[in-house]
């Protein structure tokens, strides 16, 4: 096995190959690549298929990387951010450049497992979707800042022009909006078994459109994820600071998700609390055992990842005397009951 070390930036990736101890630098496209790949052709000659490249995800600029691994069935170990951080200090490094980088990455290979090093595998359905959900969320954004300037400038009575042309771009960017979701329920509705479970986890109530699309993207992405590997992929993982007597601090969620699917399932949440009976008597027993109510909201959205994703695998629909009875509602609505009997 040979590892090459690539630190990927936006125009470039600094390139470590431990053969002869080789620095380079090539452009981040794919005809660059090409090129660089085709170098290693000559370097390692039959032990090529022993190669694995060793990267950081750094969202889109590894993109073009990732897709070039996929087409040549080239190992990629693409290490988390923070594992190679900490690696970089377990090696003594306090310097930091491109080429520290790559030749650092290099070495992490000793830190990968076996079932980490693979060629990726791109869920095109899954990419095109998160493709539209970004530039989705980036329209909404750009809506909201829209609607906030023009109600600024209405409050004072403002500049005429300024406010009608406010008001035609509020409009077109709701219109973008519509069409984007639109176009996501077209690749959706185009697989019968994505479709399917689409309909299964909008079942839940609190569950809408957004939300929806946002989870059948997260599961699809990650087919062969447990439960618990699922809800760290959202970032909703709890993080324990706990050694002796000196470190010690309140536990909290990790981030290390996309805040794409902690921002759009944040407001399903809330929806959740207000109009799915079982969430919020979960919600209410967390309140009353003394949780801060954010802690409480994590609590609950980590409890709908968990129940979509079990409606995903198990193709079936939300059933509330299911979770009436895991979420305490049950056995409490049979007490009051009792006592009003």
């Amino acid at each position: 096995m040979y590892s090459i070390g690539l630190d990927v930036s936006k125009a470039s990736i600094s390139v470590q190959i431990p053969l002869n101890s080789l620095d380079l630098e090539v452009e981040n496209n794919l005809k660059a690549l090409k090129s660089f790949y085709a170098k290693l052709k000559k370097l390692y000659k039959k032990e090529l298929d022993k190669l694995v490249f060793v990267y950081e995800p750094t969202g889109s600029y590894s993109s073009t990387l990732t897709k070039f691994c996929s087409i040549k069935n080239i190992k990629a170990f693409i290490i988390n951010p923070k594992q190679s951080s900490n690696f970089a200090k377990a090696l003594g490094h306090r310097s930091k450049s491109d080429r520290i980088d790559a030749a650092m990455l290099s070495r992490a290979i000793t830190v990968a497992r076996k079932d980490e090093r693979k060629v990726p595998v791109i869920n095109v359905t899954a990419e095109t979707i998160k493709e539209l959900m970004s530039y989705y969320m980036f329209t909404l954004k750009q809506r909201v800042a829209i609607n906030n300037h023009h109600e600024a400038l209405k409050a004072k009575d403002g500049n005429i022009y300024a406010l009608k042309d406010l008001t035609k771009r509020h409009k077109e960017m709701k219109e973008k909006e519509v069409e984007i979701l639109n176009k996501i329920q077209n690749i959706i509705n185009e697989d019968d078994d994505i479709s399917q479970a689409y309909s299964n986890i909008k079942t839940i109530p609190g569950i809408g459109e957004i939300a929806g699309i946002v989870l059948i993207h997260l599961f699809i992405r990650y087919p062969k994820a447990n439960q618990k590997q699922i809800t760290s992929l959202t970032g909703l993982d709890p993080i324990i600071k706990d050694s002796g007597t000196s470190v010690k601090s309140k536990p909290r969620i990790s981030k290390s998700g996309s805040r794409l699917y902690r921002g759009v399932l944040f407001m399903a949440t809330m929806v959740s609390i207000k109009y799915n009976d079982e969430m919020r008597e979960f919600y209410d027993r967390l309140k009353e055992n003394g949780k801060h109510s954010t802690v409480a909201q994590i609590a609950v959205m980590r409890k709908l990842i968990v129940i979509a994703h079990s409606l995903y695998k198990n193709n079936t629909t939300y059933n509330a005397e299911i979770y009436q009875k895991a979420c305490g509602t049950k056995e409490k609505k049979e007490m009051s009951k009792e006592l009003v009997a």
